[in-house]
């Protein structure tokens, strides 16, 4: 998943990097990486069950524990 599927795929699920942070169990610094530009010096891939999770939510996947509301 590229940089801008990923930036993209988050702002089509409404979520914000917080959101989505707490969802693959990391922290909002390492989804803004993820969304930087590959050339970026802080770019970090996102490691393949995120990738997975991610679609399965594109999917309509929700776990108990999304975002409930407008608490971005």
């Amino acid at each position: 998943m590229t940089p801008t599927e990923l930036k993209q795929a988050r702002q089509s699920l409404g979520l914000s990097t917080a959101q989505l942070a707490a969802l693959l169990d990391t922290d909002p610094q390492t989804i803004r990486r993820m969304e930087q530009s590959e050339s970026a010096s802080t770019f970090r891939t996102p490691a393949p069950r995120m990738v997975r999770l991610i679609r399965a939510y594109l999917d309509g996947y929700r776990p108990t524990d999304w975002p409930k509301g407008d608490d971005k």
